[in-house]
């Protein structure tokens, strides 16, 4: 009854709304992921089936994340799944490693501050990232090349796949995008649950705004702005069957992805002299990443450039 009392008189002070409890680690996870769908897939894959899961946040200490990570690093990754086939596995690659203890790092500072360093409450050690693990992505796709895997991709997809094409936007930040987020008196689109964190503004060219236009088209502002078919929102699962098959019918390489549009596109903003900063920015990249895979395109632009003074 005493307990029943004081978690009314909480959400009395809370305005009446339901009171939620985050004691253990999946608890937090949940929360953080309310507003973050590609963090809620992660999380699936890596952390609620796992012992972890209910630790109380309270108890956590570093040699509990050790354990997870050690489990993560032995898992190995499924790769070449194809719509009704079956999937084959590999090592997990130290990058994809990153990745899931970035998200799950990141929920948990949402609760907890990072603990003393050379002690077991030092959780966030254990979750430090593997040195030099992020790979250049070097498969590029021209104009051209994409125009054809456009012309190749399904309706349902088409969209999708074009808007990639002209923004490099994320393919998981541009899913869950809505109506409301495109401004059409600017032209102005708001990226918003991104990694980069922040919403940032993006004001995109007349070609793009016409396609944002008809996506926006006798929809309500909630709406997504590229739907699949039945207003669901595309997913890495759903976006990677029609971009595979468009590939193949245009006679592109079989590794094209959906953040081989995005790789194509920074590198063309590259190319074409854009600032660094201002790509990382539309990007909703960190400027020391844009310099890290794309500066070597910065030197060569500089060289032909010189080479246009010699005398």
């Amino acid at each position: 009854a005493r307990n029943k009392a004081e978690e009314r008189a909480i959400a009395v002070r809370n305005g009446g709304d339901p009171v939620i409890e985050v004691q253990t680690v999946e608890d937090a996870c949940r929360e953080y992921a309310k507003t973050r769908p590609e963090a809620q897939g992660r999380f699936k894959r890596t952390v609620y089936a796992d012992p972890i899961a209910k630790i109380k946040l309270e108890k956590l200490r570093k040699r509990h994340l050790e354990g997870w990570r050690g489990r993560l690093e032995e898992r190995p990754a499924r790769v070449g799944l194809k719509k009704g086939g079956e999937a084959t596995e590999r090592q997990r690659a130290p990058a994809s490693i990153n990745r899931e203890m970035a998200v799950l790092r990141a929920a948990l500072r949402t609760r907890l501050s990072p603990g003393s360093p050379g002690t077991e409450g030092a959780w966030q050690k254990a979750l430090e990232a593997i040195p030099n693990a992020s790979r250049r992505r070097t498969l590029y796709l021209d104009k051209s090349e994409r125009q054809r895997l456009l012309a190749a991709v399904d309706a349902e997809a088409k969209p999708f796949v074009r808007a990639l094409c002209n923004l490099p936007i994320r393919p998981g930040a541009l899913a869950v995008l809505t109506v409301a987020d495109f401004d059409r008196r600017t032209r102005e689109l708001t990226v918003g649950k991104d990694k980069a964190g922040n919403d940032r503004r993006v004001k995109v060219p007349t070609t793009t705004a016409q396609l944002l236009e008809e996506q926006c088209a006798d929809k309500l502002p909630g709406a997504r702005l590229f739907p699949r078919h039945g207003g669901a929102a595309w997913t890495r699962d759903s976006w990677k069957f029609p971009i595979a098959a468009a590939a193949r019918a245009a006679g592109l390489p079989p590794k094209v992805t959906a953040y081989t549009l995005r790789h194509s596109a920074i590198t063309d903003l590259v190319m074409a002299g854009v600032p660094l900063l201002t790509v990382a920015k539309l990007s909703g990249t960190g400027i020391v990443m844009i310099e890290k895979h794309y500066s070597h395109l910065t030197a060569e632009a500089a060289e032909s450039a010189l080479e246009k003074l010699a005398l």
